[in-house]
């Protein structure tokens, strides 16, 4: 297969997910809790849904690849290529009717990320990256994205999931870093990555992911020309607390940051 019959491939991905999940949005649809009495944990039908028609179209077309899903589970995780999927990224969001929650759709090869794309189909985005190059396709058109360079802390704009992700002294050490920080804000999940690589926002700090939370937007941060790790400066592929900034002055500050708590 080739480099454009991937794209073509992946683009399907994202076509047919988004019409499996769009007839859920903004509907009276049933919430269930995987938190099972810890934190609310909220998957929907269109979770399912759209990670079931993804899960199929990969394995009918590339059935030695490998899948890490969600909402249904691993298949041959250990193989060459996998894929990650993340149905509805920011499902809080889809429930109460709010359009900043999105698709994420990554591949691995070999254990390293190395495509990934974020769609938003209610407002018809795509953000999508190979670690060398991102690009955007929306009601803007077509065009490249780079992050945006911020050498401060303190001019950085910070943007962060929920404070109930930080525990015990992630929580300070998340404080000292919005302390000093241009301005925080809260609630965006994968649309925070996907504004950073756009050159929006200048820093991600978020701590408790799981890898189909990240692995999408790996190669889409670094293909903006962008940072991501885990607060201790290694690989984010297997979730964690991460950070994620537009400039390594401030991905290192920030570190460094962290780590003084």
């Amino acid at each position: 297969m080739t480099a454009v019959d991937f794209a073509a491939f992946v683009d399907r991905l994202a076509t047919s997910s988004g019409d499996a999940i769009l007839p859920f949005f903004r509907t009276s649809l049933g919430v269930e809790d995987k938190g099972r009495g810890a934190a609310f944990d909220p998957v929907t039908a269109a979770d399912k849904a759209g990670e079931k028609v993804m899960r199929d179209m990969i394995r009918e077309t590339f059935p030695g690849h490998g899948i890490i899903g969600e909402e249904h589970g691993d298949l041959a995780p250990d193989a060459e290529f996998v894929w990650v999927l993340d149905p509805i990224d920011g499902t809080r969001s889809f429930i109460n009717g709010l359009p900043i929650w999105g698709t994420l759709i990554g591949l691995m090869r070999g254990g390293s990320p190395c495509f990934g794309l974020m769609h938003q189909p209610f407002i018809g985005e795509r953000f999508s990256g190979d670690g060398m190059s991102a690009s955007y396709r929306g009601r803007g058109g077509e065009r490249r994205l780079r992050a945006r360079p911020c050498a401060r802390l303190e001019d950085a704009m910070l943007m962060s999931t929920s404070p109930t992700m930080f525990t015990g002294d992630e929580r300070a050490a998340f404080d000292s870093v919005s302390a000093s920080a241009r301005l925080t804000r809260w609630s965006a999940d994968c649309y925070a990555y996907a504004m950073l690589a756009a050159g929006h926002v200048d820093l991600v700090v978020e701590a408790d992911l799981k890898p189909y939370d990240i692995v999408a937007l790996i190669p889409l941060i670094e293909g903006a020309g962008g940072v991501i790790t885990t607060w201790e400066g290694e690989s984010a592929a297997k979730g964690g607390r991460i950070v994620a900034a537009g400039d390594r002055r401030i991905h290192e500050a920030t570190l460094e940051r962290l780590a003084r708590g």
